[in-house]
């Protein structure tokens, strides 16, 4: 067993839409970038959808354009990124269906790269990594409900990060062999800068139940972090190799980070790499860290939330507005409060995401102005620019 390891972890990877094709541009990934990724013993990619062939998808309009594959073809950046674990639990998995699951788990194993979060069966999903090294990693994925389809016993899909049971009895093999335990989370709301309460909560839930990280993405921007004790949670690391239109209506999609995580038996240590995607040529190069990128404790969590909450109504009516004009361009404020409470929204799962039925009334407290006594001035701007 190794003294000491190393790991660096992806934000989303996706190759349609302004990264198709890009896997034969050999200055896809600066020199900077995949230096950093090559400092590590381990990458873990997020592989946001299938890994199959496919006819490409050029939909312009609607909810068919977020559906998302990635031709094998791309698989030749995830080797020159050293990509030896791929993260699949995700919302796009099973957008080409079992077909889709099936042929990515074949890349993988053709690939040399071990697989997490997701699989044929629940069995499969359910599987860790482990990694004999530093005293023993084990790291498992899960993804939010529904839109990660839930794995059952003879049925291909995700790991739901809602069974809390199974997940419990996951971190407690884990900890029988092995010092560390990393949840890697698919889940949160999009497009926004701190995490949802129930989404907080779950996560602080996770380390409660004896895992020591919490690594997470799907916002597609990045988020805050937390320290709690000696344990820690990345909310978001935002978008690696991806880029679409319906994220160019929202901001701070073309940045993120990587997250590289230093281990021995004793401690960890983290150093994170900002990003930054460059529009027009496609290419991922080394940034600033983002601004967002602050420890932020519980206190000054309790002040921001109202006004990051209020953020997120202003990003999801962007949202809506691009994916369906016709309704939404001059909607009226009694017209967004009524598709607010459409008990049936798309992805609504009660107190687990997008439920605005906790976030509108948060966002209203936004009007109190509690948020004016938080000390974090760059958050606080970092926020209203988005408004």
């Amino acid at each position: 067993m190794k003294d000491k390891t190393s790991l660096v972890f992806t934000g989303d990877i996706g190759f349609d839409r302004y990264m198709y094709g890009k896997w034969d541009d050999e200055e896809l990934l600066s020199s900077e970038v995949l230096d950093f990724l090559h400092s590590a013993d381990h990458v873990i990619a997020n592989v946001e959808g299938p890994v199959a062939e496919a006819e490409q998808n050029t939909t312009q309009s609607g909810v068919q354009q977020l559906l998302h594959t990635i031709d094998p073809a791309a698989t030749k950046v995830l080797r020159k990124m050293n990509a030896d674990i791929w993260n699949i639990c995700n919302n796009h998995i099973m957008d080409a269906g079992e077909y889709g699951i099936r042929c990515t788990l074949r890349e993988a194993k053709n690939f040399g790269a071990q697989t997490i979060g997701a699989g044929m069966n629940i069995d499969e999903a359910r599987k860790p990594v482990i990694l004999r090294e530093a005293g023993g990693i084990g790291m498992f994925g899960v993804g939010y409900q529904r839109a990660c389809r839930k794995a059952d016993t003879d049925k291909p899909g995700c790991y739901s990060w809602s069974d809390l049971d199974a997940i419990q009895q996951t971190i407690d093999d884990i900890k029988k062999t092995c010092r560390w335990c990393i949840v890697v989370a698919h889940a949160g709301e999009e497009f926004t800068p701190l995490p949802s309460p129930y989404t907080r909560e779950r996560y602080h839930k996770y380390l409660e139940m004896g895992a020591d990280i919490v690594v997470a993405h799907h916002p597609h921007v990045p988020m805050n972090y937390e320290t709690v004790g000696d344990k820690i949670i990345f909310y978001s690391l935002g978008n690696f190799i991806f880029d679409t239109d319906y994220q160019r209506s929202q901001f701070n999609t073309d940045i993120g980070l990587l997250i590289k995580l230093n281990f021995t038996e004793d401690e960890f240590t983290y150093e994170p790499m900002g990003l930054k995607i460059l529009r027009g040529p496609e290419h991922v190069v080394k940034g600033d860290l983002p601004r967002i990128f602050v420890d932020v404790q519980e206190e000054e969590y309790n002040l921001l939330a109202p006004l990051s909450a209020k953020m997120l109504i202003a990003a999801t009516k962007r949202q809506m507005t691009y994916l369906n004009p016709a309704r939404f361009k001059d909607a009226t404020e009694e017209e967004w409060a009524e598709h607010f409470a459409e008990p049936l929204r798309t992805g609504r799962v009660p107190g687990e995401t997008l439920d605005f039925y906790i976030i509108c009334p948060l966002a209203q407290k936004a009007e109190e102005n509690e948020w004016q006594k938080s000390r974090l001035e760059d958050i606080k701007n970092y926020i209203l620019e988005q408004m």
